[in-house]
């Protein structure tokens, strides 16, 4: 098959690019990215010079550079990592989010209507559900849960996942739809929680923490979360939701105390600073339905995918550190500076 990656510069989406590679290699693997901050083109370097793999860099957005693509490369599928993602920078700048997570999409399935495209798979996120209290650990998110946004960023994914029911309903196109609970592992943008925390304290830095810490996140090893899609493209059914979950719940203040005693770092790195507006409590999957049609479950337990994900920083700093210099680190002292 020809399968059209979007997005795949970017933490999930070239984790994605390598498990296919790897686990399908008669596929040929076709990869849009515009190299925004979070797309590095550094990440695709162990595949850049495959025979079966092309990068193309490209704006969702720009429907002329999208449909000469289609013309050229007519892919059998297509998956949408592609997105704006970071809920704090959703509250900077909500405009960039719509445009990207909404009409990119948008523009994506046109395509795909257009060209013929036999699967188009939106990958979502768990946040279109808002959050769950914490006083009430016998609650989860199942595909019936209704839509209850908190952030620009969460409602511009909900308009997006809306979009793609309704073209399947209207049109007819082939669409599966995944919404996965929060991913871990190499390669991820030192921006969100874990590999924030890996750096700094790598650096003797503050550990910034909002409120109290007490948040928690269904934490999903992102090999895991790359073989769930891959096998809602080759056995999902069309029109469906799938959620992918790791059963993994964990406190934001834990995992941060986790990373220190890995590291053999001082707690007293830690910071409390003020939190998000709007930060959702608890996430929490329920996977019955992936599991029950497709058989998945994940096989990476926190305890195992945190020490990985901590030992791969330690042996890739090269990667992180050009990273966090330059305009990362101006945002990182907006946002944590005076907090």
């Amino acid at each position: 098959m020809n399968i059209l990656v979007t997005g795949g510069a970017g933490f999930i989406g070239a984790n994605f690019i390598f498990y296919m590679l790897e686990h399908h290699p008669e596929d040929r693997i076709v990869c849009v990215d515009k190299l925004t901050y979070a797309g590095n083109l550094s990440t695709l370097a162990p595949v850049m010079e495959r025979e079966n793999f092309r990068f193309v860099r490209a704006d969702i957005c720009d429907r002329e550079a999208v449909y000469g693509l289609f013309e050229e490369e007519r892919p059998d599928i297509v998956v949408n990592f592609a997105a704006e993602s970071h809920v704090d920078r959703s509250i900077e700048d909500p405009g960039l989010f719509l445009q990207t997570n909404i009409l990119g999409t948008a523009v994506m399935m046109d395509a795909c209507r257009k060209y013929g495209v036999r699967r188009f798979h939106q990958v979502s996120t768990d946040e279109v559900y808002g959050d769950l209290p914490l006083d009430r650990p016998d609650l989860f998110f199942t595909e019936s849960t209704p839509l209850h946004t908190s952030s620009p960023y969460s409602s511009s994914k909900a308009s997006a996942d809306l979009l793609a029911l309704a073209y399947y309903r209207t049109y007819g196109l082939p669409v599966t739809l995944s919404r996965c609970s929060n991913n871990y592992g190499p390669y991820q943008f030192p921006e969100k929680l874990i590999p924030l925390m890996i750096a700094n304290a790598l650096n003797d830095k503050p550990l910034p923490v909002y409120g109290e810490g007490l948040n928690v996140r269904d934490w999903l090893y992102v090999e895991d979360h790359c073989r769930a899609i891959d096998l809602i493209l080759r056995k999902g059914r069309e029109g469906e939701v799938y959620n992918i979950g790791g059963h993994n719940e964990m406190r934001n203040i834990d995992i941060v105390k986790l990373i220190c005693k890995a590291l053999d770092k001082p707690e007293s790195l830690i910071t409390y600073v003020a939190d998000r507006k709007g930060h959702d409590m608890r996430y929490a999957i329920d996977p019955a339905k992936i599991h029950g049609e497709l058989g998945w479950l994940p096989t990476t337990m926190f305890a195992e995918g945190i020490q990985k994900t901590i030992q791969w920083y330690l042996d890739n700093r090269g990667w992180w550190e050009n990273i966090i210099s330059g305009e990362y680190q101006d945002y990182y002292e907006k946002m944590y500076g005076n907090r």
